[in-house]
């Protein structure tokens, strides 16, 4: 009897809005696709009615926002909105970037499960998805 071979934990990496900057979405990409991840990556500049749509269609157990523009408040609230309209309302949403600490507690309330300003160390960002995606026993 042969075991099992473990499929993947799916997560998509989006970058909402305007901001054209995806180096960092890049690299955390690179991190979880090598800490075993399978990766979506949308790309930038998308509408975040997009986002939840692609997340729902791909089955993923976790959309990842990388946003430096400012508008990180709203548009996590908006894909959180748009993940509930889109049927994805188990879909955990976390959310790194130029984020103040100022804002962390506030992005918590709108919802996003992790939130990792810049700096964060991609180890623990790795770590908490993982927990986050991690299967109830």
């Amino acid at each position: 009897m042969t075991a099992a071979v473990p499929v993947p934990v799916r997560v998509l990496v989006a970058k909402p809005g305007l901001d054209g900057h995806d180096r960092g979405a890049k690299l955390v990409a690179r991190g979880l696709r090598d800490a075993g991840f399978e990766v979506v990556f949308t790309g930038i500049r998308h509408r975040v009615d997009d986002i939840a749509v692609t997340a729902v269609q791909e089955d993923v157990a976790l959309v990842g926002l990388s946003i430096l523009s400012g508008a990180h408040l709203t548009l996590t609230r908006r894909t959180v909105d748009a993940l509930r309209a889109a049927g994805g309302d188990d879909i955990p949403v976390v959310v790194g970037g130029t984020i103040p600490a100022s804002d962390v507690a506030r992005l918590r309330e709108a919802g996003a499960a992790g939130v990792y300003p810049t700096g964060t160390p991609l180890d623990a960002i790795v770590a908490d998805i993982r927990a986050l995606t991690a299967p109830e026993v």
